[in-house]
């Protein structure tokens, strides 16, 4: 098949496009940076840059091509509006518009979970339900209206399916791990809150196997949204402690009250707003929740309509990132 893989230079998209290129696809990557991009041409993948927020180059890349992946997006918890807005809504869109102007047989998009989450614990979270009605954060809100477009997408005759996977990790991160490791080697770490929240954390071959499985699930599965997650929820700050242990660095001890860290994280974000903008808070609200609070997905219909099993547990899936990050070569 001719596969479009937008954010082909992010982690999951390098890692969907190496897949997609053993099992014999013809590969189209795409993305920002040319360094990544260099990378995936040595590695088989032919690759061109380009931006969302230019909508007649993305055309351009969707003709031809029998599905897109759009895995692209402006993923961060810190940022100016209009930033997330061009890339998470108008970058859908723009892909979006390429996928029905060549007839794209299928749009498999990439969403988030973080659009269910508030300051409470959120467990056992099913894709129906209730969302916030005000989003935690500037990512979950921009990447909640591009759902909005796909939707409309979807009810305008465009194949689409969606899925939202939860903290992707493993080697090659670029993300999630290597901040938190800073913030460990700096001593900067705090246990926000009592300690004892369960979280889910998904190793990126996983979410690979989940976008693999769109490309050939049954029509009863267009239009839908999937959770995306080990099924397996670990406490996070067991999880810390062993990253400590393997890494040689002291493990956090001190707590600080999520109430308290809210509100110094409200505060540093309207300093940083006010005075530093561009750069990011020490801690924001949407950290502070996140590190604090249970956050935890049902993956039910991604086992069944999907046939999802995930294969590589957080604990084995952690093993294999520290040995990467103990020898990235």
């Amino acid at each position: 098949m001719k596969v479009l893989v937008t954010g082909a230079t992010g982690f999951l998209g390098h890692a969907l496009s190496l897949r997609l290129k053993e099992l014999g696809h013809e590969v189209l990557g795409t993305g920002r940076n040319l360094e990544q991009g260099q990378m995936l041409q040595e590695q088989g993948v032919h690759f061109v840059a380009s931006d969302l927020k230019q909508p007649d180059a993305i055309s351009e890349l969707c003709q031809g091509q029998e599905m897109v992946f759009h895995c692209a997006a402006l993923s961060t918890p810190w940022g100016k509006y209009i930033n997330f807005y061009q890339a998470n809504v108008m970058g859908t869109l723009h892909v979006i518009q390429g996928c029905m102007a060549h007839d794209v047989k299928r749009l498999i998009h990439v969403s988030t979970p973080s659009i269910y989450f508030t300051e409470q614990d959120s467990v056992d979270v099913k894709e129906d339900a209730s969302l916030p009605s005000e989003p935690i954060s500037l990512y979950a809100k921009t990447k909640l209206m591009a759902e909005g477009l796909i939707d409309q997408a979807h009810e305008n005759g465009l194949n689409v399916i969606t899925i939202r996977p939860r903290a992707i990790f493993g080697p090659g991160d670029t993300t999630i791990l290597p901040r938190l490791i800073k913030r460990l080697e700096r001593g900067q770490l705090r246990i926000i809150g009592d300690g004892k929240n369960l979280v889910d954390l998904t190793y990126v071959d996983n979410v690979v196997d989940a976008l693999i499985l769109c490309m050939e699930s049954g029509d009863h599965t267009l239009g839908k949204k999937y959770n995306i997650s080990s099924g397996q929820p670990v406490p996070l700050w067991d999880m810390i402690h062993l990253l400590c242990e393997e890494l040689g660095h002291v493990p956090p001890t001190q707590h600080l009250p999520y109430k308290k860290a809210m509100r110094l994280a409200g505060f540093l974000e309207w300093l940083y707003g006010t005075f530093f903008f561009g750069l990011e808070p020490p801690i924001t609200r949407f950290t502070a929740t996140a590190m604090a609070k249970s956050q935890t997905l049902n993956i039910d219909a991604a086992r069944q309509d999907l046939g999802y099993d995930p294969k590589v547990s957080p604990e084995e899936g952690m093993k294999r990132f520290i040995a990467w990050w103990k020898d990235p070569s």
